[in-house]
């Protein structure tokens, strides 16, 4: 499509840029003249691109390129639009109704700013912050909340089990110290394991390899560190390492599928 084209067919939205995106996105889903794939879609189908735009847009932050931060958080409120249209169209609730109760949900969890002078302070922010959600947990659930309640399943194994620590700590209870979690992790490393051979020992490997990740999750959180953070760095510096590899190889004209140098390239 020419740019001339896309801007005759952008002159038939109006308002504003928003209001723009809105109407775009009822055309797609229009049932006789929308995009057939588009048609068909579901909160359950759309869900994976919506956690997969949220990544972009992380990546582009950290790689700090502001074109592709625009980009992809471009990509990611479409992500809202949809949902919002496809909840629209079952009579649930639209993107107007979205925006107004985040709006609403902010200035609550910000009385620092929205309330009393005295209340304006960063220790005040964090703990109005976590009482309101407190709050509005037990709210949804009737009065009752429990503590890991509202930690959401979809999210990253790793990130999850962090919050899981951090809501637990925060309400008070004790967590296991460094000292006995390195005892422990070097317990649980020294238990034989083998590779799976039935549906049994496989079941008994992610037991284990689960059971690693979490301490070393727990020990992280005592240390303040960011897991994601963390194992992102680590990824990068063992791609580093291969490509190095690589370039070296190549560099005295080695064809690197002939090489077994790499199928042995360890941390």
């Amino acid at each position: 499509m020419s740019k001339t084209h896309g801007n005759r067919i952008m002159s038939e939205f109006s308002g504003s840029p928003i209001d723009q995106l809105k109407q775009l996105m009822e055309r797609l889903r229009h049932p006789t003249e929308g995009c057939p794939w588009d048609r068909e879609q579901t909160f359950e189908t759309v869900a994976p691109y919506t956690i997969e735009e949220a990544y972009e847009v992380e990546d582009a932050i950290a790689r700090k390129d502001s074109d592709a931060i625009c980009e992809e958080l471009g990509d990611l409120l479409l992500q809202i639009v949809f949902h919002s249209r496809m909840a629209e169209e079952q009579g649930l609730f639209d993107f107007d109704t979205v925006a107004k109760k985040i709006t609403n949900k902010m200035i609550e969890r910000h009385p620092h700013v929205f309330g009393q002078e005295e209340q304006r302070s960063q220790t005040h922010h964090s703990e109005a912050w976590e009482n309101q959600k407190t709050l509005e947990r037990k709210q949804k659930n009737k009065g009752s909340s429990g503590t890991l309640d509202g930690v959401a399943l979809a999210l990253p194994a790793l990130m999850r089990s962090e919050k899981l620590i951090k809501r637990v700590k925060r309400a008070g209870y004790e967590l296991t110290q460094p000292e006995k979690l390195l005892e422990r992790f070097q317990e649980k490393l020294e238990q034989n394991h083998s590779p799976a051979k039935d549906k049994d020992q496989k079941t008994q490997n992610e037991n284990w390899i689960g059971e690693l990740f979490f301490m070393l999750n727990l020990l992280a959180v005592h240390l303040g560190v960011d897991t994601e953070k963390a194992l992102r760095n680590t990824n990068q510096k063992f791609e580093n390492e291969v490509k190095e590899i690589e370039n070296s190889l190549k560099s005295e004209n080695n064809d690197l599928d002939d090489l077994g140098v790499m199928k042995s390239i360890i941390l």
